[in-house]
């Protein structure tokens, strides 16, 4: 018997809410109709090798990007790094950030944002803006 959003407590894989993105095959399992969260989103993101989720922010929500397997090529405003699994970065509310995957293998990570109910918009793409256009230019190429 499935039970409602509003009972449950325990996510499985199984129950999380499946989307795929432009970026990523993002499961959602903290949102509001998989659990009756309050504060907090987390969706575990599967990016495949030269993908990524170009420069954009999150005008009303901060966010923690906690890499699981494979490598991250994380942006925080100028700053880069290059992410390995159980690392994280903190991304104040509204600064510019990217992830991106040039490397062979997939890379899964957790998407932690918060508040769950904040205003619109939730994102901005600022990947055709400069200096995000061309800031990656001498970087391997990520679609």
């Amino acid at each position: 018997m499935s039970m409602s959003p509003q009972d449950r407590r325990f996510v499985t894989a199984n129950e999380a809410v499946r989307y795929l993105s432009p970026w990523t095959l993002e499961e959602w399992m903290c949102r509001s109709d998989v659990v009756p969260n309050k504060e907090l989103l987390l969706v575990r993101a599967n990016m495949e090798a030269g993908r990524c989720h170009p420069f954009h922010t999150h005008p009303t929500r901060e966010e923690i990007i906690f890499i699981i397997s494979g490598k991250a090529e994380q942006w925080c405003g100028k700053d880069h790094r290059i992410l390995q699994p159980g690392e994280m970065v903190l991304i104040p509310k509204g600064e510019v950030h990217g992830t991106y995957n040039p490397f062979p293998e997939k890379l899964v990570f957790l998407a932690i944002l918060s508040p769950a109910e904040a205003a619109d918009p939730p994102i901005v793409d600022v990947s055709q803006e400069e200096p995000w256009r061309s800031i990656r230019s001498s970087f391997p190429p990520c679609t």
